[in-house]
């Protein structure tokens, strides 16, 4: 790499005590580089490589950087690039790199790495194999990542992980077992078990614990639990200062900068450390330079605030019959084929209040881009001939399906949804187009190869060949390393949200597509839409892998969040499998914040269209360890036991009060049953709604309401009060506002009792849902029926 020549500047940092003085407000750019808050980077042990224009407008402007004297930098000729050595092990778990352009500082937060280097082994006790390979969460369960080598008659593999919890399972000689030398192991979910590595100390007992204590004026207090050694203090992408914040036996007193009363919306993060690790993050909104208490003050451009509804277009309301066109071809089943659902018909459904019913202020709408108008028969067998009512085989990139309407009743669907204040984000497929796309014909170079060595075939190859993989025989992946091919895909996208103001992208298997597409689609929208219309675009991708997988995709420079689905096969199994532990559960729900922070907008879903929907499993409808999409074709799936329902609501009471983003799959709001697709895709259903569905409903609509009228649930810190493997009791705290979540799965009736923290021993609490709640001594009580919760606020 050429090296620029930069002045870089080495500071030691250490936790002082400093008295808040009246402050002198430092500059801020009115056209800063920095336009998107950055979480923390992770610094390796060795170096590490920062993409500069991830998070800065124009890193040619870079002036000069300012690093910890325990680091060491280098930046490219073109200033694209950073690359931090450290000078040693020993360097702080915390530091900051400050980056001067056009004479005003912006602040990044470091983040020391934690992994371990960790040699797995297996000891085959003198017995002879060929080959020994490893699939688990450390390798992406890709046993072609995971082969061992023999030394000294053991079998041997390296990794670098994170401390935590990893399943696996060996493969001998082509045989899949679990580690006959491992005695720990963990429910896969399916009816099996898995292998459990734990790895390094998972004990997190006196780390830093921040939360939000008192909101005066322009000062705000964050408490803290436990000795911090240093301490840093956000205001957007500013570090503050001595002049903003001093600590004392209250905490951490932070002055509010002027400046921030030219802001709409901004926010205060603070994070801390010391000798055990670092602490949770803290978030405080403020509105025009005051602490946000209000959530009526909340609007659609509040991302932690969104509640998400995901409907399938073809599957959700016909409003236009005369649309209807179905495939004429007896070879497909009506199940996979159109049933008339429309544009036409969302708008109805917006106008008549449906989804401001329902709590819902943001729509994510399946892709609506014209699909061919004949059949075609799916790769794997059985062979089944399906349509593209789905949407995900588009022959075009920019025209709307004409099943589903016209480009005008796009646009009436989109300032509906505006005026009742509701996003509407569309699901845009980049991987891959349809083999009647016109560009393959003109240029068949720019699809990957199907064709592999050995008379091979590149199709559903999802780890082995990632990036080029085809989804099917008729659907050619766009090789996106070639800048014309990602030029004109990221052009098409763009124009969705510039023609009909959408608010973002769902973006269909992100992970299967090279990080350059998603920094140039970034960089379009943030040139395009963001800075001339100070426009806020949400992305959200899909990647099925492990959580340091997905979260490679988010940063400033390429999406905003991922869907969490490793936090969702956790809750699938605590809240539908009586014998799952809430434990694993909290366990799992505590790495997500370690990945991907306490206030992402990852997203917690219901279920969606490539998943057996929940309540299948939950009533019984649905075995783990049985194939779930054929289980669709053979038999009606229905909801057998109406324990389901209540099972279902714990899940979206769960979903609804942590952090990040609640999602929806529809028809999950009232219990629809399924198995896998194409089962988990049926018709919406409206009318005739049984008691049960009924009441579900009313629950659902209930806690999307609540979380959109507390802050507490939308910034609110998280702690946990009681885990068991039958009772889970969390808190979301802000400032003087408190929720208490209370789950009990057992089947029968508890009266659970948890520790209060002090700052809210004397406080007013109510239970939301009607269960006898009392507090006495600082100690509270809740009586709960089986497969049940309750929410209690003050």
């Amino acid at each position: 790499m050429e090296i620029k020549n930069l002045l870089i500047i080495a500071t030691g940092l250490a936790l002082t005590l400093w008295s808040c003085s009246s402050n002198d407000d430092f500059p801020v750019a009115k056209e800063p580089q920095m336009i998107k808050l950055s979480a923390p980077i992770l610094i390796n042990a060795d170096s590490t490589v920062i993409q500069l224009a991830d998070y800065l407008l124009k890193p040619t402007l870079i002036d000069s950087l300012e690093l910890d004297k325990s680091l060491r930098s280098a930046i490219s000729a073109d200033s694209t690039q950073l690359v931090i050595k450290p000078v040693n092990r020993d360097f702080p778990k915390l530091s900051t790199l400050k980056i001067w352009s056009k004479g005003f500082a912006y602040s990044l937060l470091l983040e020391k790495s934690t992994k371990l280097k960790y040699r797995f082994t297996f000891d085959p006790k003198n017995k002879k194999y060929k080959r020994v390979q490893i699939k688990g969460q450390m390798n992406e369960w890709n046993p072609s990542a995971g082969y061992l080598f023999e030394r000294d008659g053991k079998w041997h593999i390296d990794f670098q992980l994170f401390p935590g919890k990893y399943q696996y399972k060996l493969i001998i000689d082509g045989k899949e077992k679990s580690d006959p030398d491992n005695r720990d192991s963990v429910s896969n979910g399916n009816g099996g078990y898995n292998s459990l590595l734990t790895l390094g100390n998972l004990n997190q007992t006196n780390l830093p614990v921040l939360f939000t204590s008192a909101a005066d004026g322009r000062k705000i207090v964050v408490g803290m639990k436990n000795r911090a050694d240093s301490v840093f203090v956000f205001w957007q992408n500013y570090l503050l200062d001595q002049k903003f914040w001093k600590t004392d036996s209250s905490g951490i007193t932070i002055e509010l900068p002027r400046k921030a009363k030219e802001f709409e919306r901004s926010f205060i993060r603070v994070w801390a450390s010391n000798s055990t690790g670092i602490s949770n993050e803290i978030l405080v909104p403020l509105a025009d330079g005051k602490v946000l208490t209000d959530a009526n003050k909340l609007t659609r451009s509040d991302r932690e605030a969104i509640v998400m509804y995901f409907l399938m277009v073809d599957r959700f309301s016909n409003g236009k019959p005369e649309n209807d066109a179905p495939v004429a071809d007896k070879e497909i089943d009506p199940k996979v084929n159109f049933m008339g659902g429309d544009l036409a018909g969302i708008t109805r459904k917006i106008e008549d209040g449906y989804f401001t019913g329902l709590g819902i202020n943001t729509l994510w709408l399946s892709p609506i881009t014209q699909n061919p108008l004949i059949g075609y028969v799916e790769y794997p067998a059985p062979h089944r001939k399906f349509s593209g009512y789905h949407g995900y085989w588009p022959i075009t990139l920019t025209t709307v399906d004409s099943r589903f309407g016209q480009a005008e009743e796009l646009h009436k669907l989109v300032r509906e949804a505006h005026s009742k204040n509701i996003n509407v984000i569309l699901d845009f497929v980049s991987h891959h187009a349809h083999q009647d796309y016109p560009a393959f014909k003109a240029h068949p170079e720019w699809m990957t190869q199907i064709d592999l060595p050995g008379k091979r075939k590149n199709i559903r190859l999802w780890d082995e060949q990632r990036l080029t993989t085809w989804f099917d025989v008729f659907l050619p992946t766009f090789d996106l390393t070639k800048p014309e091919v990602a030029n004109m895909v990221s052009d098409s996208a763009a124009f969705w949200i510039k023609e009909y103001k959408l608010d973002g992208f769902r973006h269909d298997a992100a992970k299967h597509v090279p990080e350059n597409y998603w920094r140039l689609l970034n960089q379009k929208l943030t040139e395009q839409v963001l800075v001339p219309e100070n426009r806020n675009i949400f992305q959200i991708g899909e990647t099925f892998g492990s959580r340091e997988l997905i979260g490679s995709y988010i940063n400033p420079g390429m999406l905003d969040a991922q869907f969490d689905f490793n936090l969702y096969w956790e809750a699938k199994s605590a809240f539908s499998m009586d014998n799952y532990s809430f434990r694993d559960l909290n366990y799992s729900l505590q790495q997500s914040f370690s990945y991907f922070g306490e206030h992402s907008l990852m997203g917690n879903i219901t279920g969606n269209q490539d998943m057996s929907r929940f309540i299948s499993y939950a009533a019984g409808a649905l075995s783990p360890n049985e194939d779930a999409s054929e289980a669709g074709w053979k038999r009606d799936i229905i909801v057998k036991d109406t324990i389901g329902y209540q099972k279902l609501a714990a899940l979206e009471a769960f979903n609804m009060t942590i952090p990040g983003i609640p999602v929806i799959y529809y028809g999950d709001e009232q219990g629809m049953a399924g198995a896998g697709d194409p089962d988990n895709r049926r018709m919406m259903k409206f009318d005739s709604l049984n008691r049960f569905e009924q009441t579900l409903k009313t629950t659902t609509s209930k806690l999307a309401k609540l979380r959109n009228s507390n802050l507490a649930l939308v910034y609110g810190d998280f702690t946990t009060l009681r885990v068991s493997e039958k009772v889970y009791v969390y808190m979301r705290s802000y400032f003087d506002n408190a929720v208490i979540v209370v789950f009990n799965k057992d089947k029968s009736p508890k009266k659970i009792e948890f520790e209060l923290p002090d700052r809210y021993k004397d406080g007013n609490f109510a239970a939301q849902f009607g269960n006898k709640f009392l507090i006495e001594n600082g100690k509270a009580s809740v009586d709960l029926n089986g497969n049940s919760f309750e929410i209690i606020s003050n």
